[in-house]
């Protein structure tokens, strides 16, 4: 049995951060009812291309990667008998996730205080841009200007003054994605409480609350020096060398976290002295002397292939690996050990890294159709053959 069996999930929310978070309570075995608009659905499905399937059964290939282990019900509630529909079956769940503007359900009779009045065990977990309140609780948030105005885009890039220099988006939405996790977290919290005290809560989760807390030893260092942390392309602020090094053939990147790795690349370098030389001996004199250090380091293994480096560095404990395409990530013999990648009804598929007792955690349902299951979800709600075909004349319902 999956830890989250039996636990019902209302999905309300559509892109990224909702869904990743739903996405992970359907791999820990809890049953989720994702709620789209008929005819178009989440967004995300036209995000293409690239495009997975052919006619009616094409979707793109953003959608799939948050939306395994999901039912699709088709359901317009800006209409009020879809909206009655949404409430019957928020009655029933443990949890709610949507991501509207503050207030924006509260017209369909659809926000945190009208459904928990109605189901006070209800977690209802609502994602925003900023928050419930606050001078930007009205604006809409979008994971790259969450990037550029929490921060993480003046720590990310080339330095200025190199060539490329400037700030740059990380390459996936990670805002967005550390938001969705969060949220999961929260929401587990709250279910765990809720054992003890038999109520619900209502979780609120911001975009930029998330951004500002993932910017991890960045903000620190900045709340202890008082300083912005500069942009460093790929080196370390904190850590020396922890970065990519040329070797004869091709880049790798070497982590030395610790003094005796040091010492024992000092070692495989041919220059052991390194590490007691009091320029490098200790990392904080190695981020003093930075570009000294570095440069010694970058001449050494520059004289041999990458392989011999790799061998060699693995036999003494000091962190590297190569520079790899996605593609090559994905085949890697341990991401292909760990089964990493699978293939659900056709659908290709980055699985979930969540191992429990050995198991993996993921759900075997693939990514829905648009309203694939509303028939099957509304029965489930006593609605007969007649009920469905008056809603579906009046597109309440669609699929």
């Amino acid at each position: 049995m999956k830890p989250l069996a039996g636990v019902k999930v209302l999905d309300l929310s559509r892109v990224l951060a909702g869904p990743w978070c739903t996405q992970l309570l359907a791999d820990l075995g809890a049953e989720v009812v994702k709620v789209e608009r008929p005819s178009s659905g989440d967004d995300t499905r036209h995000w293409g291309p690239p495009w997975h399937g052919e006619g009616d059964r094409r979707v793109a290939a953003y959608f799939l990667s948050c939306n395994r282990g999901k039912r699709s019900a088709a359901i317009d509630f800006a209409q009020p008998d879809g909206a009655a529909l949404v409430r019957k079956l928020a009655a029933e769940a443990d949890v709610l996730v949507e991501n509207f503007r503050v207030g924006g359900l509260a017209k369909f009779g659809l926000d945190a205080a009208s459904l928990r009045a109605a189901n006070p065990r209800l977690v209802y977990a609502s994602i925003t841009g900023f928050g419930q309140d606050g001078p930007y609780a009205d604006r809409a948030g979008y994971d790259f200007m969450i990037q550029a105005m929490g921060g993480l885009m003046s720590i990310t890039g080339r330095p200025d003054g190199e060539p490329g220099g400037g700030p740059m988006r990380v390459g996936v939405a990670v805002a967005d994605l550390f938001t969705g996790m969060y949220t999961a977290v929260a929401v587990l919290a709250a279910l765990f409480r809720r054992e003890k005290t038999g109520e619900g809560a209502h979780i609120d989760m911001a975009l930029l609350d998330t951004q500002l807390a993932v910017l991890a030893n960045q903000a620190s260092n900045f709340l202890v020096s008082g300083e912005d942390p500069p942009r460093q392309g790929n080196t370390h602020p904190n850590i020396v060398p922890y970065q990519p090094f040329e070797a004869a053939d091709r880049p790798l990147v070497i982590a030395v976290g610790n003094d005796r790795q040091f010492a024992r690349l000092a070692e495989l370098s041919g220059h052991p002295e390194w590490a007691s030389d009091p320029r490098f001996a200790t990392n904080s004199a190695r981020v003093a002397n930075r570009d000294e250090i570095v440069g010694l380091v970058a001449e050494a293994i520059r004289a041999q292939p990458a392989a011999y480096w790799f061998d060699r560095l693995e036999a003494a404990g000091i962190p590297a690996g190569p520079i790899n395409r996605i593609s090559e990530a994905i085949a890697d013999v341990q991401a292909q050990h760990r089964h990493m990648v699978r293939t659900i009804a056709g659908v290709p598929m980055v699985g979930s890294p969540v191992r429990i007792d050995g198991e993996r955690s993921d759900s075997d349902l693939p990514p829905p159709a648009l309203g694939e299951h509303t028939d099957e979800i509304l029965k489930q709600l006593g609605l007969g053959a007649s009920d469905l075909a008056r809603l579906r004349d009046l597109d309440v319902i669609g699929a």
